[in-house]
């Protein structure tokens, strides 16, 4: 497995109120817990976004790789893990008054062998690229997610709605949250990706499955970054890629062809162009000599 991981401020916003996960895969931690990964997009009043994006990581971290975890005991110790994140967040912002309301999403996933189990609360997303394609695997907490389920809204409507970031659930907005579980069995070559709403939203399905394609994990992030907000992300970009690398596959780009093998084809094409060239002079000449 090869994972990367890429975020940015933006240009529309002055703090950077995303968070992020990547663990190692070659970890003691991965290879006995599986691989975690996360990325949250915070709200909230001046920092308060931050910090509880922040609350949200840090305190999933801690959970999932706190103990022990038996071979079936993923997806629960997931959901328990998002719930404590939501109390504490709840407990430092909205129990001392709206006027402190903090809150975030949080999208995170865990690949363990070929496992792969997706915890989800807001609107940041999971991906599955396969064959060529990309698949959203989660399912926004979202106003315009709701009325497009309802047939009320298409998704091109909800792309360009004006309450597209209206949430309906988050971390931290009240005491207790429902956490959505998804599990999904890897095949070789497969591609995950995780973003916040500053990239899926200025990025569709088809953009997002060839950029993720086209590179190495830590660079497909970047881009996928970049493209988000050359096409005018106003928000914090964040993305998190992760590659299950088919056997025999590297990291390392396709080496170029050889100056000296391409030099072995062009040099007989110069030859007999040359030789045409020689005989249609010796030709010329002949037939002025006989005139």
């Amino acid at each position: 497995m090869a994972v990367g991981a890429a975020t940015d401020t933006g240009t529309f916003r002055e703090q950077n109120e995303d968070a992020i996960i990547i663990a190692d895969p070659s970890g003691d931690l991965a290879e006995s817990h599986g691989v975690l990964l996360a990325v949250a997009d915070g709200m909230g009043g001046y920092q308060r976004g931050e910090v509880a994006a922040q609350i949200a990581i840090d305190t999933l971290r801690e959970d999932f790789y706190g103990a022990e975890l038996g071979p079936t005991e993923v997806p629960q110790r997931l959901k328990q893990a998002f719930r404590h994140a939501n109390q504490v967040i709840y407990e430092n912002g909205s129990a001392s008054g709206d006027e402190n309301m903090m809150g975030t999403t949080l999208v995170a996933a865990v690949i363990r062998g070929n496992d792969l189990t997706i915890g989800n609360v807001g609107d940041s997303r999971a991906y599955l690229i396969r064959a060529n394609r990309a698949t959203q695997i989660t399912r926004d907490h979202s106003l315009v997610a709701e009325q497009v389920a309802a047939g009320a809204m298409t998704q091109e409507e909800a792309r360009e709605s004006q309450h597209r970031n209206i949430i309906t659930r988050a971390l931290g907005h009240r005491p207790r949250v429902d956490v959505d579980i998804f599990e999904i069995r890897l095949l070789p070559d497969d591609r995950l990706v995780l973003t916040t709403d500053g990239v899926h939203d200025y990025l569709d399905e088809e953009s997002l499955a060839r950029i993720a394609l086209s590179a190495p994990p830590e660079e497909a992030a970047r881009e996928l970054v970049q493209a988000a907000l050359a096409r005018d992300s106003n928000d914090n970009v964040s993305a998190v890629v992760a590659w299950m690398m088919p056997e025999g596959a590297t990291l390392e780009p396709a080496p170029a062809e050889p100056a000296a093998g391409r030099g072995a084809v062009l040099v007989p094409v110069l030859v007999l162009i040359g030789l045409l060239v020689f005989v249609a002079i010796v030709a010329v000449i002949l037939f002025m000599g006989g005139a």
